[in-house]
């Protein structure tokens, strides 16, 4: 046998133990790594392909800036000229610009319905009626302010020019005050003012009747006529700033989007402006300003702003006839490129957030399967401690995220994924790092819902394409609506499949806009950036994380979220809970049979003897469930006392309900007992449970295996948690193996899906005796006749606990018998005893014809008057005889007469079995609970 003096195994025993038998099992799965490794993998090569497939596109010539053939010299020789004028304008952003347009400077004007009027929220008596919209009438407005009235007065008077120069063309215009209501280009090669088709506006103190006109503009070597109209300028002194501030931003884009009021061109702020300094602030709207891809590089018309402000001053200082040209805008020349969409950043939000989250669906139905199958429940029994099982089991699944997401990052920016290499790696790591954890830990807590593997995996996946769909069609909306409260979005990443999301949306934007311009993408630096919403993200996901870890292993412990609010209510309820035990304990004690009784007394012996060779001794074990929905409290045990010796394998019978599973729940340490306790080898269950695991063996009724897991690997993992090492474990391996049949013709090294149903047993048997357990406790074997020599033979310096439903197998292997009723031991003694002392009686049977039946009650009232008929079917009748009543001979004797006298085709005279003494002990407790 083994080495029977190693003693309970450590924190790191079992967490090594634990960890190999991980790796063992990571190890036979190799075909499940492989797919889960190779979903990323097909993904990024599929958007690659795509990439590649673009690219092509786009490096058509047709794709490419256009050329045509040009005759310069009118000699009908043409020339191949080659640049944007000659292409669709949408190749714009690829066509080489060595010489760029020369652009008048505009204002950006309101549009005629959305001008500055009097209004409910804007009671400034000042500004125009709102009738004028009406008529389309309405004057554009700017707004002054300054610690000088006189002086910002005369400035914003040298704002604005009353003369007017119609007919011309728009070269001439450069003193006259132009804008226009169209919205401002990325790029300013070709500014839409000039080819939206709306009209330009000239801004003047007052216009006349006749003041519209049409002015030619050369676009991209084509002569077209603009309509420009005169727009009257209204200037307007505020006293402060903040009136302006106010004026400015109450009532704008009230109501919807298409009705937008109260838009001022531009406001001046000339601070401590005086003729020896020049000091203003200019407000302007950016409404307009492009947008196009998240960039905010849109140019905006400003600089005539600042102009005319300048001019103003100057004017003040020099005379009216002073000022500064400004005679046009232009871009800096570009070199040509080539067009190239990254479509890891456009697509890889939603595309890699299916890739991240769906470790989640893994991590979980792995977690809900050592559940399913109660193998967590039979670790626990063998020793495994909580405190172990967190940690390698967090350890062991955050180990297989990590090396799925390294090679994930790894494989993108190998194939050159914009998405990975342009963006900072440490700010990766960080968001993956603290993202896998809070999923690992999601996974611990939704783990606690479920029971069924294929539930939980369906419901996982689920989440997975719900997530990332969501996301893609809901959530990204609303961040790129600026109008969108961002308290909203809070809210909305508060879901960790939405806080995955928005920083895998950051990366993208950066890694676009990065390839797009030529630059780096998200650095540390940008976290700082007010539109970008990593930061936050980091911190929702830091707080989740261990938020969700703590209550998921407070679920995992039997408590609820609530648990240390509900300790006190708990408290007052124990209190109640043990009045009603003492009170029902004194019906209970009234009822108990001698041998119960002699049971008890022996156990409050040995309780007093410091030195005992019993193994197990239960003292006044008592379970009481609390009552539920108005229902009384429910006494599942009512208060057992047992005493077991080495040796000695005790058979524990009653039917369904009789609570034989609350009081082995309660040795193996499933549940605490109510009241009482027991003790295994001197170690209380109710506080030593760790020592006891540690000389306690389980065979649970149902095969509780990992399917990919040998013989040999589920015995060297149990032996592990006994504390077995070294030799001792090898040895207490082959032993178990040979004993249950399983060591030789390879048979330990197959795999237990392989098993079956008798080899499985079997095993089940070997893995509750592995490292010579001292009681096996709640062995209930299946395959009773390879089964039973194993049993025989363990019980030397044993002590076993059998519960079955098998009188045949409790009497071949039971040296003593208790039959448990309603949470009573009725009675308790061997077979013989029993049968004694509750048979006393023979079963006499007969079978003859239905006109005999009476012949047959008359011959049985003849051997005695005491005698009970128990069955009647179709002739064949049962009679219980009471033994001291009747002589064997003189049943046989009266059978042969009978048999003279009519035909008898079959009769029997039997002793007590012990079925029949089940029956009668369990019908007469479950009577006399009836009648009481």
């Amino acid at each position: 046998m083994a080495d029977t003096s190693h003693g309970p195994a450590t924190f790191w025993t079992q967490a090594d133990a634990l960890l190999r038998k991980n790796l063992t099992y990571q190890k036979r799965n190799k075909r499940t790594n492989i797919r889960l490794i190779s979903f990323p993998f097909l993904l990024c090569l599929l958007l690659v392909i795509i990439q590649n497939l673009v690219n092509s596109q786009l490096d058509k010539p047709e794709n490419k800036c256009g050329c045509a053939c040009i005759d310069k010299n009118g000699d009908g020789q043409c020339e191949e000229v080659c640049g944007l004028q000659y292409s669709d304008l949408d190749q714009a952003a690829t066509c080489p610009i060595e010489h760029p347009p020369e652009w008048i400077p505009l204002l950006q004007i309101p549009e005629p319905d959305q001008r500055a009027v009097i209004s409910s929220f804007i009671p400034y008596a000042d500004l125009p009626n709102e009738s004028c919209k009406k008529t389309g009438s309405c004057p554009v407005t700017l707004l002054f302010t300054g610690n000088n009235q006189t002086l910002g007065g005369i400035l914003a008077g040298n704002v604005m020019t009353s003369s007017f120069i119609p007919n011309s063309s728009v070269d001439n215009f450069t003193n006259t005050i132009l804008g226009s209501d169209s919205k401002t280009s990325k790029q300013n090669f070709l500014d839409p003012a000039f080819a939206s088709g709306l009209p330009l506006y000239a801004v003047q103190r007052q216009c006349t009747q006749n003041s519209t006109f049409s002015v030619t503009v050369d676009v991209l070597g084509s002569e077209i006529e603009e309509e420009v109209r005169c727009v009257q300028g209204l200037n307007l002194w505020r006293n402060t700033s903040a009136e302006i501030n106010d004026q400015l931003y109450k009532g704008y884009r009230k109501g919807n989007l298409e009705r937008k009021i109260n838009e001022i061109v531009a406001a001046y702020d000339f601070l401590n402006s005086n003729p020896n300094n020049f000091n203003v602030s200019i407000w302007y709207n950016s409404t307009y300003k492009n947008q196009t891809g998240g960039s905010d590089i849109g140019l905006v018309r400003v600089p005539r702003s600042v102009n005319l402000a300048s001019n103003a001053y100057l004017q003040f200082l020099k005379g009216p006839g002073t000022q500064m040209q400004f005679d046009f805008i232009k871009e800096m020349p570009k070199a040509g490129t080539k067009t190239r969409l990254d479509l890891s950043s456009l697509l890889g939000t939603l595309f890699f957030t299916w890739v991240v989250i769906q470790l989640f669906p893994v991590v979980l139905s792995a977690l809900v399967y050592e559940k399913e199958q109660k193998l967590r429940i039979m670790m626990k029994m063998h020793g495994l401690g909580d405190g172990p099982y967190w940690m390698i089991s967090y350890a062991y699944y955050f180990t297989v995220s990590a090396i799925y997401m390294l090679c994930f990052v790894i494989f993108g920016s190998v194939i050159g994924l914009k998405f990975f290499t342009l963006n900072d790696y440490s700010i990766q790591f960080v968001f993956y790092f603290i993202y896998i954890n809070l999923q690992i830990s999601l996974a611990f807590l939704a783990a606690a819902f479920f029971s069924n593997v294929r539930t939980a995996t369906v419901l996982g996946y689920i989440c997975v394409f719900g997530t990332g769909l969501l996301g893609g069609f809901l959530f990204q909306f609303f961040l790129q609506d600026k109008s969108f409260p961002r308290v909203w979005i809070i809210v909305f990443e508060l879901f960790p499949g939405f806080s995955l999301y928005r920083g895998l949306y950051e990366f993208s934007q950066y890694s676009f806009s990065g390839d797009f311009m030529a630059t780096d993408g998200m650095r540390w630096g940008d976290l700082g950036d007010s539109e970008n919403g990593m930061i936050e993200v980091l911190i929702i996901m830091s707080v989740e994380w261990v938020l969700v870890l703590l209550v998921a292993f407070h679920i995992d412990q039997g408590r609820s979220p609530l648990f240390y609010l509900k300790r006190y209510g708990k408290k007052r309820s124990s209190f109640r809970m043990r009045s009603l035990q003492r009170q029902d304990s004194k019906v209970f004690v009234q009822m108990d049979k001698p041998d119960v009784l002699q049971e008890s007394e022996k156990v409050e012996q040995l309780l007093l003897e410091s030195n005992t060779n019993y193994s197990i001794i239960c003292d006044n074990l008592k379970k009481v469930y609390p009552g539920r929905d108005g229902n009384p409290p429910k006494f599942a045990v009512k208060g057992l006392s047992l005493a077991l010796p080495r040796g000695e394998c005790f058979g524990m019978l009653g039917p369904n309900g009789a609570g034989k599973t609350s009081f082995i729940s309660m040795m193996i340490g499933l549940t605490k007992p109510t009241a009482g306790t027991a003790f295994v080898q001197g170690l209380d269950i109710q506080s030593e449970m760790n020592g006891i695991y540690t000389s306690m063996g389980v065979c649970p009724q149902h095969d509780l295996l990992w399917e990919t897991l040998t013989g040999r690997e589920h015995l060297l993992f149990y032996g592990r948690l006994k504390n077995l090492k070294g030799s001792s474990l090898t040895q207490a391996v082959e032993e178990s193996l040979k004993s249950v049949n399983l060591f030789h013709g390879g048979v330990a090294d197959k795999q237990a899906r392989k098993y079956s149903g008798g080899m499985k047993r079997r095993l089940s048997v070997a893995i509750s005796l592995i490292g010579d357990p001292k009681p096996s406790t709640g062995l209930d074997p299946a395959s009773r006749n390879n089964l039973w020599n194993v049993v025989k033979r363990s019980k030397q310096d044993r002590a076993i606990i059998l519960t079955t439903h098998s009188m045949e197998e409790a009497e071949v292997l039971c040296d003593r018998l208790g039959i448990f009723v309603d949470g009573n031991l009725q009675c308790i003694g061997n077979a013989k005893e029993l049968k004694g002392r509750y048979g006393g009686s023979y079963v006499f049977t007969m079978t003859t014809s239905s006109s005999h039946e009476e012949d047959v009650q008359n011959l049985v009232k003849g051997l005695t008057e005491n005698a009970n008929k128990i069955y009647h079917l179709s002739g064949t009748q049962k009679f219980e005889l009471p033994k001291h009543e009747v002589r064997i001979a003189d049943v046989f004797h009266a059978v042969e007469v009978a048999k003279s006298r009519f035909t008898v085709f079959a009769w029997g005279l039997a002793d007590t079995t012990l079925e029949d003494v089940f029956i009668k002990v369990a019908r007469g407790a479950q009577a006399f609970n009836v009648l009481s």
